[in-house]
C-alpha cells in the first residue's frame, strides 16, 4: 500500500474534485446519513472549502487514488446553518475553527488516518490567527429507527479520547434528502468542541 496524507491544493485538488465527491456521496449514503448527494453540489461543497482563507482539505490517497478526505476551516466562513447555533449563544467565530467531515473507504479504517485527519486539521487551526477552539458535528438519529445498521459503531469514543466533547444544547440543524425519500428534512447535529 502506497498511502499518502497530504492537504491537497491548487492543480492536485482541481484534479481530485470528482473523486472526492464520489467519495463524500459513497460514505454519506452510510447509517447514520442516509445521504443522497448529487456529483455537483459536492465538488462545488469541496471546492469551497479550498477558497477559504485558512481552509484546508486533506486527502488521503492510495496508489494515487483517493480513499479519504476531510475537510476545515474557520467557523466565520461556514454557512448560517452551521454558524448560527454559535452566534445565538454569543461565540466569538474568529476563535473557532470548524471541522467539515472526514470520510473514508471502507477498506482503510481503522488504520489510524482518523487520527491523521484530525493531526492535519488541529495543525490548520493552530495556525490560524486567533482561533482557540476546533468544532464539529455530528447527526443525532433516533435509538429506535429502523434503518439503523447493526454493525455501526459510534464514533464517540474516538472523538472524545481526541480531547472533544458534546456541548450541551449546541445543536444546528442541517438539511438533506435521505435514501428514499423525495423531499429535504431538517436534521439535528450535535456539536462538538475542544480548546486546542
Amino acid at each position: 500500500m502506497t498511502l499518502r496524507i497530504e492537504p491537497a491544493t491548487g492543480a492536485a485538488l482541481q484534479r481530485a474534485l470528482p473523486a472526492l465527491a464520489k467519495l463524500r456521496i459513497e460514505v454519506f449514503r452510510e447509517w447514520p446519513y442516509l445521504y443522497e448527494g448529487s456529483l455537483d453540489y459536492e465538488a462545488n461543497y469541496i471546492e469551497r472549502f479550498a477558497r477559504l482563507k485558512d481552509g484546508v482539505i486533506v486527502v488521503a490517497s492510495d496508489a494515487g487514488e483517493a480513499v479519504g478526505a476531510a475537510t476545515a476551516a474557520p467557523l466565520e466562513g461556514q454557512n448560517p446553518d452551521v454558524t448560527q447555533p454559535f452566534v445565538e449563544r454569543g461565540c466569538d467565530l474568529k476563535k473557532l475553527f470548524y471541522f467539515g467531515e472526514s470520510v473514508l473507504k471502507r477498506p482503510y479504517r481503522g488504520r489510524g488516518i482518523g487520527h491523521a485527519f484530525f493531526d492535519q486539521r488541529e495543525a490548520a487551526a493552530r495556525a490560524s490567527r486567533g482561533v482557540e477552539l476546533a468544532t464539529f458535528s455530528g447527526v443525532v438519529r433516533a435509538p429506535d429507527d429502523p434503518r439503523r445498521d447493526p454493525n455501526y459503531h459510534p464514533l464517540d469514543g474516538f472523538w472524545q479520547k481526541r480531547g472533544y466533547a458534546p456541548v450541551e444544547g449546541l445543536v444546528g440543524h442541517y438539511s438533506w434528502t435521505d435514501i428514499g425519500d423525495q423531499e429535504q428534512t431538517r436534521k439535528p447535529m450535535q456539536f462538538w468542541m475542544r480548546r486546542l
